[in-house]
């Protein structure tokens, strides 16, 4: 199985701001529970390997869960990264809608404001992440691996799995430290899971 895990809870989340790949965005005291509680989710899997995101969130996150998985080592890949939201970088949600409108449709839409403003395309996330699973599928073959990464590098995956429209990827929420469980057969993706995590969350605020 390919196990994609969002990081858990960030600063950035809970001020409702587009953190991007900005350094010093750590996971809140809830974040840091929520990734305790999915490492122990994740417990009676036999996991061979864990890769992260190298932002600051992911890699905490994939850190917790290492330690209480028994893993040595966290690898880091780029292609888990979080995207660049360029122009965007920092910018308060209500603030952005306010100026330009529904940013994250026009993301999952290409349209051209994403370029005009530096931002990383939905195309070239997706571009990354499948070479990402590739890589995974070569080196794991039928090997249980964890992903850690973000809410559109997720999506990229899902878009992919089940040929989600642009509107269906806007509504569609990934929550924090949640998993999207990915298998692979004869080349073919199946979606196992998505947003799996301790069922007292899911009548919380993700």
């Amino acid at each position: 199985m390919i196990i994609f895990l969002r990081h858990a809870q960030a600063e950035n989340n809970t001020k409702r701001i587009l953190a991007g790949r900005t350094e010093g965005v750590p996971l809140t005291k809830t974040g840091i529970e929520q990734a305790e509680r999915i490492a122990k989710y994740l417990a009676p899997i036999d996991i061979s390997a864990i890769y992260s995101s190298p932002i600051e969130r992911a890699k905490h996150t994939a850190e917790i869960v290492a330690k209480n998985c028994s893993l040595e080592e966290v690898v880091i890949d780029e292609r888990l990264t979080e995207i660049d939201m360029g122009k965007f970088t920092r910018m308060n949600y209500d603030d952005m809608f306010a100026k330009y409108g529904n940013i994250f449709l026009k993301f999952y839409e290409n349209d051209p404001v994403i370029s005009e403003h530096e931002v990383e395309t939905f195309p070239d996330v997706q571009k990354r992440v499948l070479d990402m699973v590739d890589h995974v599928l070569k080196k794991h073959n039928n090997e249980n691996v964890i992903l850690v990464t973000h809410m559109d590098p997720i999506k990229s995956m899902l878009a992919k799995v089940m040929n989600l429209v642009p509107q269906t990827l806007f509504e569609l929420i990934v929550a924090n430290a949640s998993l999207t469980i990915i298998t692979e057969q004869d080349k073919k993706f199946s979606l196992s899971a998505i947003n799996a995590m301790d069922i007292d969350r899911y009548d919380q605020t993700w």
